[in-house]
């Protein structure tokens, strides 16, 4: 499976970490920069996930900062993106279940590598049940839709 992974500054050294870590269970990943922990702007590298798992050079994408909040705003301006903060294991559960999330966004400063592993994991492994679910993501991309010319 194909993930695209970008960080800021903040996120590059919880980056680097889950490079390695999703490389020994067997994924592919495509590394979207930053390449150091020199301040940058984080919206660049957060789009640049979010194009690549649009264009399905990547299966998802997972975009790191200092808290994550940014880089899930930044994400999300890229059409057909449902970044989530995930920042626990239930949230990142609830992500995929409920929401489809095709982007996971985390705090380097925030969460720790073990819990991040864990948070990774599980947003990889959860299926989206669709149902009642199905009709809100299609109500999301709908409103979406109707705000690009």
């Amino acid at each position: 499976m194909r993930v695209a992974i970008g960080s800021d500054h903040a996120g590059y050294e919880l980056k680097s970490h889950l490079i390695d870590f999703l490389t020994e269970q067997g994924y592919e990943i495509t590394d979207l920069g930053t390449d150091s922990t020199e301040s940058v702007d984080y919206p660049e590298f957060c789009a640049a996930v979010a194009r690549a798992v649009d264009a399905g050079e990547a299966e998802w994408g997972i975009v790191l900062g200092g808290s994550g909040q940014g880089e899930q705003l930044a994400a999300n301006k890229i059409r057909g993106t449902r970044a989530a903060l995930c920042n626990d294991l239930y949230t990142a559960r609830m992500a995929r279940q409920h929401n489809d999330a095709n982007v996971l966004s985390m705090g380097g400063r925030i969460v720790g590598t073990g819990l991040a592993e864990e948070i990774v994991m599980v947003f990889a492994t959860t299926e989206f049940e669709g149902g009642r679910h199905q009709r809100r993501v299609d109500q999301l991309m709908a409103i979406e839709a109707s705000n690009h010319i």
